[in-house]
């Protein structure tokens, strides 16, 4: 068999679930949700699930020829696994920042905010579920940045995370469930210039 005609399933539902998952666990305990003392149980969702399948999701993104979904899931892996080795490393001893702690994660956060934001934007071409997804983690993202450098003080980036995970949860369910029974049992909404677009293709063709 040639290489062309291997195919592969859409790694974008797994990605989004690992996504979903550990964000959630993180934003519960970011609005203080569960007890303080459970804060780090999200080190191994951060390191294997939302960190290691998510990066592979990327990795068989890149197979399937999708640069949007291969940059988001490689890209959002590779943050919980340097989120999670973080706390790891701090937690022993290996790391600390002192005095100087919420500038150092702080700077981390603003540096994701800024790749959110254009990934946020990518998704205005592919559909409204993906676009709720990122505008939600955009806004998560800048509460953080506020609440780390003390601009802004409470639960707020853990609510707005928690709605962020079940929006990605359902961009997840949706990829999994639609092409499983043949329609759209959770409908993703694409945007109307796509629709606009794949109406003049098929008038020309």
């Amino acid at each position: 068999m040639s290489e062309k005609n291997i195919t592969i399933a859409d790694p974008g539902p797994l990605g989004l679930a690992a996504f979903a998952l550990t964000t959630f666990v993180l934003s519960c305990v970011n609005a203080h949700l569960v007890p303080a003392s459970v804060a780090d149980v999200f080190l191994t969702l951060g390191l294997f699930y939302g960190g290691l399948a998510q990066l592979l999701a990327g990795m068989w993104e890149f197979k399937k020829d999708n640069t949007f979904g291969a940059t988001a899931f490689t890209s959002y892996g590779a943050f919980w696994i340097a989120l999670s080795s973080m706390v790891y490393l701090q937690l022993n001893g290996v790391l600390s920042f002192g005095a100087d702690k919420n500038i150092a994660v702080g700077l981390f956060l603003v540096a994701w905010t800024i790749f959110t934001f254009y990934m946020w934007i990518g998704t205005f071409r592919l559909n409204l579920a993906l676009n709720l997804v990122f505008s939600l983690l955009l806004a998560t993202f800048i509460l953080l940045d506020l609440t780390e450098f003390k601009i802004i003080s409470g639960p707020a980036a853990g609510y707005v995370g928690i709605a962020t995970a079940f929006a990605a949860w359902y961009a997840s369910a949706a990829g999994i469930l639609n092409p499983l029974y043949g329609r759209d049992i959770l409908p993703v909404g694409p945007f109307k210039a796509k629709i606009q677009q794949t109406q003049r293709v098929e008038k020309s063709a």
